[in-house]
């Protein structure tokens, strides 16, 4: 998702340096292909491109058909079977179908619905921008989304909490970490897009709004912090709990719990081992294999990033 964010933002950059480029957005796909609904690829009056379709001589050819609709300024609808006709030379053989919109972007064209998606986007709540074309004599019409990052909260600045903020940065999550020591919850020893809260773990959880687009990951420095930390969101509405440390902590932890009156089926929903089984030893691999884990659950269904063509009465109901 920051790659389309990008994309956008430098078709804003364009547009308002008064040059023209063309917005190419894979709107269908059946069977097998390198790239799903919502890929995005810019391409730029001197031809130069920011983002993929995936690559090969079908992301080739729609730059070529692309140039040449940025030059007539007419948007248009191209269908690509990916066969011999299209894979002969770089083994591009999905045997799948793939519909790809182009849209020319001028600086007269009204870059608002651009502006306020990607406010919407960097302030983590659901947004998506018009994707108008041409085609056969209609006008149609999609819906590209911006798929909302999901917030990674992350109990604990140890060395696992940093090792995970900072890849879960650069796979789009939206990070926080808490932490009550400041010497460690530092500028210092995270990434400028982490969010830093220096207060009594629980308390900070407790004081944050957590909803079903939240992720919690449990790696304080010790078992009491752990038992509180998870007390503390056990019955939140996070999609996604996680608790580092081993089977007989995590088992105690849990009896405890139990006992303040919270019900097996929240316990259960607890991964415990966090992390994907990978064999990880060290920090930066614990990191990954929580992170994987992180993927795996976000991943469960593909999201649908475009909708469309919309119908008259989808465009009112909607606007």
């Amino acid at each position: 998702m920051s790659e389309l964010l990008d994309v956008l933002q430098e078709l804003i950059n364009q547009a308002e340096a008064g040059s023209s480029c063309a917005l190419c957005v894979v709107v269908g796909t059946k069977g097998s292909t390198p790239q799903a609904p919502g890929a995005a690829l810019l391409l730029r009056a001197d031809c130069s491109t920011l983002g993929t379709l995936g690559g090969g001589c079908v992301e080739e050819e729609v730059k070529k058909r692309a140039y040449g609709a940025l030059t007539r300024r007419q948007s248009a609808l191209y269908d690509f079977v990916l066969d011999h006709d299209y894979g002969w030379d770089d083994g591009l053989i999905c045997g799948g179908k793939m519909s790809i919109a182009v849209m020319p972007i001028t600086p007269q064209v009204d870059l608002d619905p651009f502006r306020e998606a990607l406010q919407e986007s960097r302030e983590h709540k659901p947004a998506f921008v018009p994707v108008v074309v041409e085609h056969e004599g209609k006008t149609l019409q999609y819906r590209l989304h911006l798929e909302a990052p999901p917030t990674l909260l992350i109990a604990g600045a140890g060395h696992v909490g940093q090792a995970l903020a900072k890849l879960a940065v650069a796979l789009d999550f939206h990070v926080m970490v808490f932490d009550d020591r400041a010497e460690y919850a530092s500028l210092e020893r995270f990434p400028p897009e982490v969010q830093l809260v220096i207060d009594d773990i629980p308390r900070g959880l407790k004081s944050h709004p957590i909803d079903s687009n939240c992720y919690v990951v449990i790696v304080t420095r010790g078992h009491s912090h752990d038992h509180q930390a998870l007390e503390a969101v056990i019955r939140s509405a996070a999609s996604y709990i996680g608790l580092i440390g081993s089977k007989r902590k995590t088992k105690m932890i849990f009896k405890d719990i139990r006992d303040t009156g919270v019900s097996q089926e929240l316990i259960d929903r607890v991964r415990t081992p966090v992390g994907l089984p990978i064999g990880a030893i060290t920090v930066p691999e614990i990191a990954v294999s929580i992170c994987a884990e992180l993927i795996q659950y976000r991943r469960r269904a593909t999201p649908r990033l475009v909708e469309g063509p919309l119908k008259k009465s989808e465009l009112e109901s909607r606007s």
